[in-house]
């Protein structure tokens, strides 16, 4: 058994693509080598700005000899079917044997020198590569045939052991040297094998390790903040996006002018993260603190102080211009800046921004006015809807896009706007996802809510609908903010209806998942169709879950479903309706049999079985409890109304012979069972839950 190294070095990789082409290589290269037979003890990744590398472990230095069996046609098939057959197999006839009439094809395969399969192996993973973005480059980038990669390729190691695996592509021969820190080292690397990769390339600056570069950048960072008295606000995508940066990396603390501050906390972070890449820092008091972290690839020679001061001059320059648009945007009122959404379309079929703005606006202030929306104020949810997307025209936010809604409750509050018009105007786009703050204050929520309902009534109502993975509105989005905030206010509201009531279905299902609760009871519960109002349906989806898991429940089910059967084979169409009350000639109940009326020994032809009148003694009684818990919202209340029907529709099953040799038994009987499953039903379609 031996390792294997592989290093494939080319220029700069964006620093995004960095880890999941390190998955990738490892993939890919599993599965070549899964190909002929090969599987290492293990892989070890590797991945720095300029080269993607692995070690497999434990190869064996050949592949062991197989013997594969392949069935193929009858001996009496025609003769097509044998020439197919041969043609796969590689095999000529006398060489198939017969077994019985068959003809079987048994394919020995010897054992290949590991070398041999890796030289192969290599070139293709390399040519199967699936970079988001890659290129051609040089002479033999004239054809569409050549090699692309992500950047162009410049030297491969492939080491088994100590020995160098002969393989090329595209003239690039396979070797043992490879290059180190672009400035701390010079010439050639010679690499001898995998034990001695990482730290043949330490000594010459480069950190192979992705996840040690993100060490050492978290706790150097941590370190230079905390000798200033501040400390590091924490962002682990930017520490991932720094190690891709750099392949030695060096974090130094620099600092701008206080008086920069003035701009929002928001404004400057973003400034800092987004176009610098530095790390924010905060002081002792938890405010933003006039400092800040960049990491450098380089041990310079005077601690980093010229590229410190280099730093400070760039952002200077970028917080004088976040700072001016601040100023100049004040300048104009939001209700001006509302007036030139007029200009932008928001959907060729829907109208300009200024178009959904109104009916945003609408929406809103008919939440408020209709009490849907409790203690909010009519006036002040018509206000903040209007100014809700004035910002988009600022020339902040067309600098950054992600302070929509921000800014705008920044610019609402500079000019004077009610605290509440200010807080709808920045919070209304909340919640952009399963974890994010839900609105509560009552404007806020009026706000939100109506934006994300037109959203989704807009686009359904024109059919632009998300399907399968494509959702290019964020109608999945929209609505998963519209459950949240409607379950978390307690809101009582008709959400939806049609296509978008089970659109609302799905997302329910799966926005509850994480809270513990089963898809296939929200799917009971909308099965019985009518149910729009979400705080309603949670509670009995969340009463029936509860049922469920008792024995009573349980056994209900069971009961349930045996009578549910029954009726599907002897009375699919059999339903029983208080409002046709009435007995057959012969004195058993009619297949539209009233809830109570006849289904005791008065009105039957015969004496009933114990069993038998137990159960329409409990139907009795457990119906009425049940629909009036339901219509006064008690769920508890109608789950324990039905758990009184456990033990008699158990008894009956048991003494009671349904399909009965009288007719007049056996309708009565089959209307009885219509009664236990209708009086399920009221509470939820119980064929729908698994189990």
């Amino acid at each position: 058994m031996t390792d294997f190294l592989l290093e494939l070095r080319c220029e700069e990789i964006p620093a995004r693509m960095q880890l999941k082409a390190s998955d990738d290589l490892a993939r890919l290269f599993t599965e070549e080598l899964a190909k002929a037979g090969l599987k290492p003890a293990s892989i070890d990744s590797f991945v720095t700005p300029r080269r993607l590398a692995l070690i497999a472990r434990d190869l064996p230095l050949e592949t062991a000899a197989v013997s594969e069996e392949f069935k193929g046609p009858r001996t009496s098939a025609p003769a097509q079917a044998l020439e197919g057959f041969l043609r796969k197999t590689g095999l000529t006839q006398e060489q198939l044997e017969d077994r019985d009439g068959v003809w079987f094809a048994v394919v020995n395969k010897p054992g290949r020198a590991t070398t041999d399969v890796l030289a192969e192996a290599v070139p293709a993973v390399i040519r199967a590569f699936p970079w988001p973005k890659s290129m051609r480059w040089g002479a033999a980038s004239a054809t569409t045939e050549s090699l692309r990669w992500v950047r162009p390729l410049q030297g491969i190691i492939a080491l088994l052991g100590g020995e160098i695996v002969q393989l090329s592509i595209e003239g690039i021969e396979a070797g043992r040297e490879t290059v180190g820190h672009r400035f701390h080292s010079t010439g050639a690397t010679r690499i001898d094998g995998a034990d001695d990769y990482a730290d043949k390339l330490r000594a010459a600056y480069v950190i192979v390790s992705h996840q040690e570069r993100q060490a050492i950048i978290e706790a150097k960072a941590g370190e230079a903040a905390a000798a200033k008295g501040y400390s590091v606000i924490e962002d682990k995508g930017l520490v991932a996006e720094n190690a891709g940066l750099t392949e030695w990396p060096v974090p130094l603390l620099g600092d701008f002018d206080p008086e920069f501050l003035e701009v929002p906390p928001e404004v400057i972070q973003l400034t800092l993260r987004i176009n610098q890449k530095y790390f924010v820092l905060r002081d002792a008091g938890g405010k933003l603190a006039p400092a800040f972290i960049c990491t450098a690839n380089i041990e310079a020679k005077d601690g980093g102080v010229a590229i410190v001061a280099g730093n400070r001059k760039v952002l200077a320059a970028r917080l004088s211009d976040a700072r001016f648009f601040w100023q100049q945007d004040r300048k104009t009122p939001l209700a001006e800046q509302a007036k030139k959404l007029g200009r932008i379309t928001f959907h060729e079929k829907l109208g300009t921004v200024a178009d959904k703005v109104e009916r945003i606006a609408k929406l809103a202030e008919w939440l408020a006015s209709e009490g849907i929306v409790p203690n909010c104020d009519p006036a002040l949810a018509r206000q903040a809807a209007e100014l809700c997307k004035a910002d988009l025209v600022t020339e902040m936010v067309g600098e950054f896009p992600e302070l929509q809604g921000v800014m705008g409750g920044y610019y609402a509050r500079a000019e004077g706007l009610p605290d509440a018009v200010a807080d709808a105007i920045r919070d209304h786009y909340k919640p952009v996802g399963q974890g994010d703050d839900v609105p509560t204050a009552p404007v806020t929520v009026a706000v939100s809510l109506a934006d994300k309902l037109d959203t989704l009534r807009s686009f359904f109502g024109i059919d632009e609908k998300p399907t399968g993975s494509r959702d290019p509105f964020a109608l999945r989005r929209a609505a998963l903010g519209v459950i949240q905030i409607v379950t978390a206010n307690g809101l009582r509201m008709p959400v939806a209806e049609g296509d978008l009531l089970d659109f609302f279905a799905d997302r329910l299902k799966v926005q509850q998942k994480e809270a513990g609760v089963r898809h296939d009871l929200i799917d009971a519960v909308f099965a019985l169709g009518g149910e729009d109002d979400l705080v309603r349906l949670l509670a009995r989806v969340k009463a029936l879950q509860s049922f469920i898991a008792t024995d009573d429940g349980a056994n209900l089910l069971a009961g349930y479903k045996r009578a549910a059967n029954i009726l599907k084979k002897e009375a699919p169409d059999l339903t029983v309706t208080p409002a046709k009350a009435g007995v057959s000639s012969d004195g058993a109940p009619t297949p539209e049999m009233p809830a109570s009326a006849g289904m005791t020994n008065l009105g039957l032809s015969y004496e009933p079985e114990k069993a038998e009148a137990d159960l329409i003694a409990a139907l009795d009684a457990a119906e009425p409890q049940a629909a009036q818990a339901v219509a006064a919202e008690e769920f508890e209340g109608a789950m324990a109304a039905l758990a009184t029907l456990r033990a008699p529709i158990d008894a009956f099953f048991e003494t009671v012979t349904v399909n009965d040799a009288d007719p007049a038994k056996r309708t009565t009987r089959l209307a009885l069972l219509a009664r236990v499953r209708d009086a399920v039903h009221n509470v939820a379609d119980f064929s729908k839950i698994t189990g």
